[in-house]
């Protein structure tokens, strides 16, 4: 690790279990990313507890990779374009709306969700590792209504009036997750969102504890508003109420993460 990148790659990988080569090719983007959804949890445990989160580069290292916690999209995917810049990627971040929750088209939410774009061999690309219980576990070709597999779930990429729209094939039909237009998203937009989703009084963030992470074996295991999912790789769920006293347990033994310090 170096003062002028604070961010060490021998450590980062090590953190991930990531033993491959450090270069800049598809096969490494695909590897980093399916390495770094199924190891570092996306969560929300500070914002939950109204501590403020830090975008800064060292602060980010330090926190996912040094004390071995998670984040959200802003961490996620801020950690993770360093570190494809640092290998020599050409990656930039992008910003889009979620619409998990905002299903109709005219309706539009703000940007305040971050994922990462990438030109690479004369194509172009995106990748996610901080939308929860749908990270992606490999990147996606920036291509219209191609329907691409990854180990979790089918994707597709569509174009409507200027907008695209990533979508997941869940339930037997195609589920919005967010919108993006290809806009940049600098570090001065990204903390506007930030301080938004991780202070303001009616963000989902604020209100309920949000903890996810995706399997080797293509399933996934969430927690949120107090349910314990396991989502199998055959479509079956299990589901369970989880209790004050199976908190820490379930955050520590599911998805590694140790409840903060007071």
């Amino acid at each position: 690790m170096t003062k002028k990148s604070s961010i060490c790659l021998s450590q980062y990988f090590e953190r991930i279990g990531y033993q491959g080569v450090a270069e800049n090719t598809l096969e490494v983007l695909h590897a980093l990313t399916r390495a770094h959804t199924q190891t570092i949890p996306f969560e929300n445990l500070d914002v939950y507890l109204k501590k403020p989160i830090h975008l800064e580069t060292g602060a980010l290292f330090n926190k996912l990779v040094l004390a071995k916690r998670g984040g959200y999209c802003f961490e996620q995917n801020g950690l993770f374009l360093q570190i494809l810049l640092q290998l020599g990627f050409n990656a930039r971040p992008l910003a889009a709306r979620v619409r998990l929750r905002v299903t109709d088209r005219s309706e539009m939410p703000a940007r305040t969700h971050l994922l990462i774009g990438i030109d690479l061999n004369g194509q172009q690309w995106i990748t996610d590792v901080g939308v929860g219980g749908y990270s992606l576990t490999r990147a996606l070709l920036w291509q219209e209504n191609l329907e691409q597999d990854t180990l979790h779930d089918r994707r597709r990429l569509i174009h409507e009036s200027g907008r695209w729209f990533h979508q997941v094939w869940v339930d037997d039909r195609w589920l919005d997750i967010y919108e993006f237009g290809g806009e940049q998203m600098p570090i001065s937009d990204q903390k506007v969102a930030n301080w938004y989703t991780s202070t303001y009084p009616d963000s989902s963030f604020t209100k309920q504890i949000m903890v996810a992470r995706a399997l080797p074996d293509g399933g996934r295991l969430s927690l949120l508003d107090g349910e314990f999912k396991h989502r199998y790789p055959d479509g079956r769920v299990t589901a369970h109420r989880v209790t004050p006293d199976e908190l820490k347990n379930i955050l520590l033994e599911q998805f590694a993460v140790r409840w903060p310090e007071e």
